[in-house]
């Protein structure tokens, strides 16, 4: 029952924040204004990531969810997020935010955040695990690990709903994976997102009032990144690192043919450009909602493999899995005569 608490009361805090939001952001000059790569047509205040922070914060302290290692995620994502607001108004150079970035990420690591070591499963007779110590290379990746979640869903953030659903998604099935491990903090701090981002959500959804901008997409990222360093990763085996990376698998691997493009074209990653998932559903013909609701089903996939190789069904999560990527190679790839296809059918 307290779990069901933690979700609503961040829910309805999301909800009457986000409005207050809005105002702030309206007031601050933090306004996204069309043109360029962006697809809506009307100036949107851009600093709901202050209602989610906000949200997720008070339904942490209400239900007195509270250690150490909390305290660390409490001065990191408020780095992240005075970060994200000043980027929000401002514009800062992405290698400026990329500094704060791992500095609020290394900030964890006085606060115990580290993958200090990792079991890797050997098959012979029966499955057995072998464990290997990371040393220091266990603090790197931690912070290259928190890091890279928090520009995988800014990376995300590019349509009505997009990144503030999956989020959701994410944060349900890692609560999941918490419970199941018998780690009740994690799943209180996974239900308190869960619930921000669904109360951000019904003024994020096209057409939407708000945006959540980089301090709340750098938020979720970060706050998503060091929940499953404190609660999965105490596994210590293989499955702790894969579980997070395919519950966010759709804009992980956005970001990773991003990177690719950028490369071969001699532009530097952090150029802007519109060869994103979301960019070339819509290119396709998709309307904002049919592209958000398609890309929600095909990070529930991956999701859904991570639940099922959790439970053993490595079978069916490979086949689920290839199918799931196969479809975003294809999109990718530029396909585009079966999406215009696939898309007429859905208007009819």
């Amino acid at each position: 029952m307290t779990f069901v608490l933690t979700f609503v009361i961040a829910l309805i805090i999301a909800v009457i924040a986000t409005p207050l939001s809005m105002k702030l952001g309206r007031c601050w000059g933090a306004i996204d204004y069309p043109g360029g790569r962006r697809v809506h047509k009307t100036p949107i205040p851009r600093i709901g990531g202050i209602a989610i922070y906000a949200a997720f914060w008070i339904a942490v302290i209400i239900m007195g969810i509270w250690d150490r290692q909390i305290w660390g995620l409490f001065f990191g994502s408020t780095i992240i997020v005075i970060v994200g607001v000043v980027d929000d108004i401002f514009d800062l150079r992405p290698m400026v935010k990329l500094v704060w970035q791992i500095i609020a990420a290394a900030l964890l690591l006085f606060f115990g955040f580290s993958m200090s070591q990792i079991s890797l499963p050997i098959i012979g007779m029966k499955l057995d695990f072998a464990s290997i110590g990371l040393g220091w290379l266990g603090l790197v990746l931690a912070v290259f690990w928190i890091v890279g979640l928090v520009n995988t869903v800014n990376i995300s953030d590019g349509l009505d709903g997009l990144a503030a659903g999956i989020c959701f998604e994410a944060a349900l099935l890692l609560c999941w994976s918490a419970i199941r491990i018998n780690e009740v903090t994690e799943a209180h701090l996974t239900l308190a997102l869960a619930g921000a981002a669904l109360g951000f959500l019904f003024f994020n959804f096209h057409p939407a009032r708000v945006f959540m901008g980089d301090s709340g997409s750098m938020f979720l990222g970060y706050i998503i990144g060091g929940i499953s360093i404190m609660g999965l990763l105490k596994t210590a085996t293989v499955l702790g690192l894969v579980f997070p990376l395919l519950v966010l698998g759709m804009p992980l691997t956005d970001m990773t043919f991003a990177i690719i493009r950028r490369k071969l074209r001699g532009h530097s990653i952090a150029t802007a450009d519109r060869g994103h998932l979301h960019h070339r559903l819509l290119d396709a013909g998709f309307s904002q909602p049919q592209a958000v609701l398609l890309l929600y089903a095909m990070s529930g996939c991956f999701g859904m493999a991570a639940v099922l190789g959790a439970l053993g069904s490595w079978v069916w999560a490979a086949a689920l899995l290839s199918a799931d990527f196969a479809l975003l190679v294809i999109i990718l790839m530029r396909r585009t005569a079966l999406l215009s296809v696939m898309s007429r059918k859905h208007s009819k």
